[in-house]
């Protein structure tokens, strides 16, 4: 695996707060790398960090294996998608698209090669002439990409570039830059908030909070497997119990069995109390009071298939009814905490 960019035990401090702690993280070339996780996790000051506009109070930035933490945002070789766009309203398209270029210096005839190519890339050459305020949010984003791209950066930098679409646009949009991606063959850094988008778009995936990495890995080999309770709520994960044994485990709703009678052979099994259905189409989505071993009573929600339930469990899918919630042992993934 050839790296791209390495944080080396970075920290950042805000006066008596600590946004990055210790970050040892390698970007691998190459690939699309998310950087997921709430609001102060650390992730868009460890990507600014990257990107040369805010210093870290200690550690080392390498990019392409040379230490650039000192080294200005200009001289760093990295484009950048900010959350706003920031495009210029003055200039037009084609104009916003070679700011970068005319900034290096690149002769004229150059520049527009590289900015008809960048724009065909978005599939925007056709609103060369156009000005940023003709165009819809997704347009505007492809031009804040064509921008980026046109460098031809070391690393595309991505902060949060879809949160200001509508959700079609930004499904959409989330296809378009792995499109670009993959075509160009940049290595791509993405910030977001939102496990989907990571999942769809990564090749790797790193969970921060509190300034920390919580776990990384690609999206099918981290998805199915949390390492703990933060990561697995973050995922998505909506079912935590506690097993004799076992200590603190988790499953997802559609790997859970809801039964009024005995639970398979090697199953691990609690008796549950409904409290509410949803019926969904295919899905119906159960929500339940779980007892564990000590007594206690946990929430769970399982998501069945209505055509594969009995007339006796469909009987008992009501507020109040008692049921089997049961799982097998190889759905049960254990938690750190």
């Amino acid at each position: 695996m050839t790296t791209a960019a390495e944080f080396v035990g970075v920290s950042r401090h805000f006066g008596d707060f600590t946004a990055v702690d210790s970050l040892d993280l390698a970007i691998r070339e190459g690939a699309l790398t998310t950087l997921l996780g709430p609001s102060g996790c650390g992730k868009t000051t460890s990507l600014r960090m990257l990107a040369g506009y805010l210093e870290p109070s200690a550690g080392t930035i390498r990019i392409g294996g040379e230490d650039h933490t000192a080294t200005p945002p200009e001289k760093r070789g990295l484009g950048m998608v900010f959350q706003s766009y920031a495009l210029f309203p003055h200039m037009t398209v084609a104009a916003n698209v070679g700011y970068g270029l005319k900034l290096r210096k690149v002769a004229r005839p150059e520049r527009d090669r590289r900015v008809a190519e960048a724009l065909e890339l978005v599939g925007l050459g056709h609103l060369a002439d156009r000005r940023p305020k003709a165009l819809s949010g997704g347009q505007q984003q492809r031009v804040a990409l064509a921008r980026a791209i046109a460098i031809r950066p070391r690393l595309l930098l991505l902060d949060e570039p879809l949160s200001n679409l509508d959700a079609r646009l930004r499904v959409q949009m989330r296809g378009e830059i792995r499109r670009i991606q993959a075509e160009t063959g940049l290595t791509v850094v993405l910030v977001t908030h939102d496990q989907e988008e990571a999942l769809e778009m990564s090749d790797h995936m790193v969970v921060m909070n509190a300034g920390r990495v919580m776990q990384q890995g690609a999206p099918d080999a981290l998805f199915p497997a949390p390492a703990n309770r933060f990561v697995a709520e973050f995922l998505g994960y909506e079912n935590f119990l506690t097993l004799p044994g076992r200590g603190l485990v988790t499953v997802r709703p559609e790997l859970l069995t809801v039964t009024t009678g005995d639970a398979a052979s090697g199953e691990t099994a609690v008796s549950a109390t409904v409290r509410a259905i949803a019926y969904r189409g295919v899905e119906v989505r159960v929500s339940l009071d779980a007892k564990e071993a000590e007594g206690a009573t946990t929430p769970l929600v399982a998501s069945l298939r209505g055509d594969a339930l009995t007339p006796d469990d469909r009987a008992a899918l009501h507020p109040g009814g008692r049921v089997t919630v049961s799982a097998r042992p190889d759905h049960l993934v254990p938690l750190a905490g």
